[in-house]
């Protein structure tokens, strides 16, 4: 649930980063998981197959453009599994339902801003704020982004997939249940407070 399904790209390196990820993405190993260098597993089940599918069909017939994957992976190793390609998608706004609903699978929604402060408005605007991730060197934008993200996980230079177990993990927004879990606030999420008044 914090694996990266949206990519925010500065409109300066758009289209070189673009072609750099789809590139990077071709090159992914689907199949097994228990096979060595297998990089992109199955979907979980029939379900969750169709469910990738479905979200694929609705972007493309949404605008968004197809730049890799987006298929059923069938035949030979794929037989006993419910594999997609690695999909990305270009050219993705906002309303999108692939830029504000979980996808759960290996399709990605790259969506263009102007600078900085579009990307951060673009990041916030969604429903959900489980993990967010930033790529970049300047120290002062990092702790701007720190602040001005709307997520509970927050990484830099590193994927937004990934947690710390001693550490508070949860989200924001429509994310998570509520109160953080792991490290000291895994007491207070499974515990049950009961204030009990007597008078006698």
């Amino acid at each position: 649930c914090t694996a990266t399904s949206r990519v925010i790209v500065e409109d300066g390196i758009y289209d070189e980063f673009v072609a750099a990820l789809v590139e990077a993405t071709r090159k992914l190993k689907v199949g097994n998981g228990l096979e060595a260098g297998v990089q992109i597993g199955p979907a979980i089940d029939q379900a969750q197959l169709e469910t990738d599918l479905s979200y694929i069909e609705v972007a493309r017939n949404e605008g968004a453009k197809l730049e890799c994957g987006g298929n059923r992976l069938t035949g030979g190793g794929y037989v006993k599994g419910y594999f997609v390609e690695p999909t990305i998608f270009t050219g993705v706004t906002e309303n999108m339902r692939i830029a504000q609903e979980e996808v759960f699978g290996p399709v990605l929604a790259v969506m263009r801003a102007k600078d900085y402060d579009d990307a951060i408005r673009i990041a916030n605007n969604i429903a959900f704020g489980l993990s967010a991730s930033i790529q970049t060197q300047d120290v002062s934008r990092i702790l701007e982004y720190a602040s001005q993200i709307e997520a509970g996980l927050v990484t830099v230079n590193l994927p937004s997939a990934g947690v710390e177990y001693q550490l508070p993990f949860g989200g924001t927004k429509d994310s998570s249940f509520g109160p953080k879990e792991q490290g000291p606030a895994a007491l207070d999420f499974y515990t049950d407070y009961k204030t009990v008044y007597l008078g006698y």
